[in-house]
């Protein structure tokens, strides 16, 4: 058992119980959030159980960002069911994903023993799908960073990382490296320029100039990026000027692609953003309620409406066609 810094003192509650024993507490913040680690025995998420078309990697289960529109906070919820593990409070599992970060501190050894390529075949392997890769738990506990060293025992993969975070240059010597054996992309997750409105809708993810900061550093270091507008709000974050913002500060900062996405709302992603909506933008929640009722989309019409815009956008601005998938 990993033991808590003796500067939290008596402070730490209860550790997670994981089928009797308590999962090690390896910090905790002033705001309450708590670093436990999860004992782990594989670390790769194949495309038949993700649904997602290609493989992937978290490093942690939670994020601290707090995005209202999540859809991954479910995964904290089946990961300590899995577990057969009994959530301490926050007794809300969709609260427990910010506050109570799980650590796969054994991902990059896992990896380095299960890791075969040829099971990868054409496929991506993308790390951050489920999680934000770069969250602040990462500045201490460098597992991203690990996991990409152990990436460079190989050649030839696909990689792809995602996250909102400026942290990822601090690896940058780790990218070049990994671009230098693999094919390597890296998508800024960016939803608007516009900073307070990010801040009602994204509770601690980092500014978005930060971002483009972020993106400027890997571009000018050689990485191939781009910006990843995801998800784009509708009635919020979806007009012309705010998406073109997006648009003008990714070309000047040496993006390769801009690609967008609407926002959907699976079960998890509803428990967040519905509350947040009636709050924030009352005038929209009938509009919701028409254009989402019980689907996770927003719709065909308006699916076809952004994916034009979005197009306009890339055509005025210089960049190419570019899907999620690409």
């Amino acid at each position: 058992m990993i033991e808590a810094p003796s500067r939290l003192g008596n402070q730490l509650p209860l550790a997670l119980e994981e089928g009797g024993r308590s999962l090690p507490v390896l910090d905790q913040r002033e705001r309450g959030t708590r670093f436990l680690q999860l004992p782990i025995r594989r670390v790769l998420n194949p495309p038949a159980v993700t649904g997602m078309g290609f493989w992937s990697i978290n490093p942690y289960v939670g994020c601290e960002f707090g995005c209202s529109y999540c859809y991954a906070r479910k995964t904290h919820e089946w990961t300590m069911e899995r577990m057969g593990a009994e959530q301490a409070p926050p007794a809300s599992a969709w609260l427990a994903f910010e506050q109570n970060i799980l650590v796969k501190h054994a991902a990059p050894e896992v990896l380095l023993r299960t890791l075969e390529p040829s099971r990868l075949g054409t496929d991506a392997l993308v790390i951050g799908t489920a999680t934000d890769p770069y969250q602040p738990a990462e500045r201490r506990f460098r597992l991203t960073r690990r996991v990409l060293e152990s990436l460079l025992r190989h050649r030839g993969l696909h990689l792809g990382i995602i996250t909102k975070s400026p942290l990822i240059v601090r690896d940058l010597d780790v990218l070049q490296a990994l671009a230098a054996r693999h094919e390597l992309s890296v998508n800024i997750s960016l939803a608007s320029m516009d900073a307070p409105l990010l801040r009602r809708i994204e509770a601690r993810s980092p500014a978005p100039h930060a971002r483009i900061r972020a993106l400027h550093r890997l571009t000018r270091g050689g990485i191939h990026a781009g910006v990843l507008i995801a998800p784009i709000i509708p009635g919020i974050t979806d007009d012309w000027k705010g998406l073109a913002a997006i648009m003008e500060a990714a070309k000047e900062a040496g993006a390769r692609w801009v690609a967008g996405q609407a926002l959907r709302l699976g079960p998890a992603a509803r428990t967040g953003f519905l509350p947040l909506l009636a709050r924030e933008f009352p005038d929209l929640v009938a509009r919701y309620t028409r254009r989402y009722g019980r689907s996770q989309g927003a719709g065909k019409d308006y699916e076809r409406a952004l994916k034009r815009r979005l197009r306009a956008l890339q055509e005025a601005f210089g960049f190419p066609p570019h899907r999620l998938t690409d």
